[in-house]
């Protein structure tokens, strides 16, 4: 049963400890940690990956497994101590009164139940109403959740369901006993921006329909920044700062969260002029922790003899909003203080064109019935008539939603498929029918690839000198092993690893240093063209930081193209020369970032921009949400592939947008693919606006 209506803190957690017990020894994984959430309140926990986020979140919902023990402090929801409960008592509360959202929705639903009878299930087992009744409030919350067809939803199985509306359901199945507190634990993270924006909006919404508070698990400031009233920064196992979110992002007291901002790309960030600036050292691991500030060995304002002499209290922040901090300096340093750059960079020379792509199409013919052979033959369009030119020096950033044939352009770019039609131009020379197997070791060492997730391309048995002495061996690199090992060690130096790194095994390190030994390994061979496929997009944004300013320090030295393929539209704006927009196998916009950051926009590119969070007050943004997933590259819609989904088709007269793809139109060599007039694009307002100092 529900606890009836109670106006203190939902959530209070006050000194909370906690630690796991191995077998060598106990590691803390959370110490001295405090926080409150208020009714209809929404709290955000960010950090980086490591400092005790979602420890904190299990810990609430007295999740901790074998090894995990709360060692000190209370946590109290609704003003009952969570530990004093029974097994029976807590049940009841878990799922009914308190709800949580995971990152991988899959790992909340049955594979091989339909999703009606999954959602039905909670209120029948929490509150015993009939199957009936929860069907009816099923149907309700799917509509709230806003999937297309409800109907037809609650007869569907998890596998029918794109990611996105595998995220909403689970959204629903937390909602379904309409709980007191929702936690959730980065629920985002492996979605598209685009699907990321519609999903925020909806948790917002459905917290105000339905007055429930949140604890919202994140490492993005941005979606903190858009979801939350409060928020809590966490390092090291410690909330390090506490407060609103104006008085957190705009009157930071804490060095750590200062430092986490400067490595963001905010507007105004440049890759020469004004840099990001990454946090130095690494973060510590929980056995290691130095004397006092955890933050100390990586502070710019650590005092030794002060901040290393005894654990540092949090402090209050005076006239602010319950804002705290874990600094004994914070009243002596001068917040305000501009950034000064450590160096000013060169921009890079932009030369010759080194690759060209000319009316490039992928297909893929895939049977109706392929497990069993027979039926009709369907066609998917991965790539549809691409044509680009990139020149040495260059970083041209591909960016688009999950499915838009990014990744497949690069397989063929890589020789892992061939093209079905079209030429793909390296240095003059045509490459688009050459599989890597049948390519010579040049080619090879001259287009290369820095993949997503750094984890999934090292091999686990294998040093990390062997590795990317193994790739010097494949390209034909040196006379002998002393050459060869010599040119490893270098690219170590190049990549800013310690030479010693060479003996440790890929599991010793962190995911931001392995993500280095793939950028080592690519450029083993001298590459000319490599292809980052989101390679900063599975790491801390203060290891995205260093990754990023590390490819653009080697492209300087080394004169490589870079072909950045993204859908973090920040670090785009941040870092590449020119920008090409694709949707659904088409290049629906290119140009420079200038030109593709500033009006007029494909209205695609204007809803991804829309859609991107920004961690800065300051931001204004026009609020755009598309309706509807990508649609499919086996089944297209007719004309525009865009139309299903474009908030612009009804200025377009004659149902031209449903009857013909358009055409793609220039100007100062800005390309935009819209059947929307030269005067319609013209009135295109800007989509993010900095308000004036």
């Amino acid at each position: 049963m529900k606890s009836p209506d109670y106006d203190g803190p939902i959530l209070e957690i006050d000194q909370l400890s906690i630690s796991f017990f191995t077998r060598l020894r106990e590691i803390p994984a959370v110490m001295d940690f405090s926080v409150k959430v208020m009714p209809g309140e929404a709290v955000g926990l960010v950090g980086e990956s490591g400092c005790g986020k979602s420890t904190v979140a299990l810990g609430v919902m007295q999740d901790l497994g074998v090894n995990g023990r709360v060692v000190g402090g209370t946590i109290k929801f609704k003003g009952r101590d969570l530990a004093g409960l029974s097994a029976e008592e807590l049940r009841d509360i878990r799922g009914n009164e308190i709800a949580m959202i995971y990152q991988e929705p899959m790992a909340s639903l049955n594979p091989a139940m339909k999703i009606g009878k999954q959602l039905a299930e909670v209120p029948m087992i929490h509150e015993g109403i009939s199957r009936e009744e929860a069907t009816q409030r099923a149907l309700q919350v799917v509509t709230d959740v806003k999937l297309p067809d409800p109907k037809r939803m609650l007869d569907s199985y998890p596998h029918q369901l794109s990611g996105g509306q595998q995220q909403r359901i689970v959204i629903a199945m937390a909602l379904m006993s309409k709980p007191a507190l929702l936690i959730l634990d980065e629920p985002t993270t492996a979605l598209d921006v685009t699907v990321e924006a519609a999903i925020v909006d909806l948790v917002k919404d459905l917290g105000k329909k339905y007055g429930t508070s949140m604890l919202f698990i994140s490492h993005n400031l941005g979606l903190v920044l858009e979801t939350c009233d409060r928020l809590c920064v966490m390092y090291s196992g410690e909330a390090v700062e506490t407060g609103s979110i104006d008085d957190v992002f705009d009157k930071m007291r804490h060095p750590y969260t200062q430092a986490l901002f400067r490595s963001i790309p905010l507007p105004g960030a440049d890759k020469t002029s004004r840099p990001l600036k990454a946090i130095p050292g690494n973060f510590p691991l929980p056995h290691e922790r130095p004397k006092g500030c955890n933050f100390g060995p990586r502070c710019d304002y650590f005092v030794k003899g002060r901040c290393d002499a005894k654990a540092i209290p949090m402090a209050r922040i005076a006239g602010d909003d319950r804002h705290t901090t874990r600094c004994l300096r914070h009243e002596e340093i001068d917040w305000d203080a501009p950034l000064v750059a450590e160096e000013d960079k060169d921009r890079t020379r932009v030369g010759e064109v080194v690759l060209k792509m000319e009316e490039l199409k992928k297909y893929y013919e895939v049977s109706a019935n392929a497990l069993f052979g027979g039926g009709q033959t369907k066609v998917v369009k991965a790539n549809e008539t691409l044509s680009f030119e990139a020149r040495e020096g260059e970083t041209l950033a591909i960016v688009g939603e999950s499915g838009c044939g990014k990744s497949t352009f690069a397989k063929v770019l890589m020789g892992l498929e061939t093209a079905t039609d079209g030429k793909i131009l390296l240095h003059g020379k045509e490459i688009q029918d050459i599989p890597i197997e049948k390519r010579g070791a040049g080619t090879i060492a001259d287009v290369q690839m820095v993949f997503q997730n750094p984890f999934d391309t090292l091999n686990p048995s294998m040093t990390v000198g062997r590795q990317i002495v193994r790739a010097l061996e494949i390209f034909g690199y040196g006379s002998n092993d002393k050459v060869r090992r010599d040119r490893m060690l270098t690219l170590l130096d190049l990549v800013k690893l310690p030479r010693a790194f060479a003996d440790r095994m890929p599991r010793q390190l962190s995911g931001g240093q392995k993500q280095r030994v793939g950028i080592a390994r690519a450029f083993a061979g001298g590459a000319k063209i490599v292809v980052a496929d989101e390679p900063v997009s599975a790491l801390d944004v203060s290891v995205q930081a260093a990754v990023t300013d590390l490819l653009m320090d080697i492209q300087r030295e080394e004169k490589t193209t870079l072909l950045f393929i993204s859908h973090d539209l920040s670090i785009v704006r941040y870092l590449s020369d020119r920008v090409m927009v694709m949707y659904l196998g088409h290049v629906v916009e290119m140009g420079t970032t200038d030109q593709v950051f500033a009006p007029p926009y494909h209205p695609y590119t204007e809803a991804l921009l829309s859609a991107v969070p920004i961690a800065d007050t300051s931001v204004e943004k026009a609020h755009i949400v598309l309706e509807g997933d990508i649609p499919s590259a086996m089944n297209p819609p007719p004309g525009c592939p865009f139309q299903t989904r474009c908030r612009w088709k009804s200025e377009v007269p004659g149902g031209l947008c449903e009857a013909e793809v358009p055409p793609m139109r220039t100007q100062d060599g800005h390309q935009i693919k819209c059947h929307l007039s030269e005067e319609q694009l013209a009135r295109m307002e800007p989509v993010i606006k900095v308000a004036a100092e």
